[in-house]
Order: structure tokens, then C-alpha cells, then sequence
């Protein structure tokens, strides 16, 4: 699990298969994949690009 911490994969959309890394912080957690998902569906209609 190493080799993912501290990254978030790109699940859908144009920019899909990226990571975004982002500095280890307290109270971060893994989020499933199920949920990301959900997020950036609410999101796909305020975010353009």
C-alpha cells in the first residue's frame, strides 16, 4: 500500500487513470472508490475542463 499513499487515482472522465499527490496529513484516510465516484458526479456540472 505504500507504493498509493498520499494519492488519490483519477476514476473517470477525460483525465481518468491520473493520480494527484497531495502531503500526508493528520485525520486522512483512504476513500473508497465507490465514493469518489459519487463525489465527482455531483461535481461534473460546476467543474470544467
Amino acid at each position: 500500500m505504500a507504493a498509493t499513499a498520499n494519492q488519490v487515482r483519477i476514476i473517470g472522465g477525460r483525465h481518468r487513470g491520473r493520480r494527484l499527490h497531495f502531503r500526508p496529513g493528520p485525520g486522512l484516510r483512504p476513500t473508497p472508490d465507490r465514493v469518489r465516484e459519487t463525489l465527482f458526479n455531483w461535481l461534473q456540472g460546476e467543474i470544467h475542463g
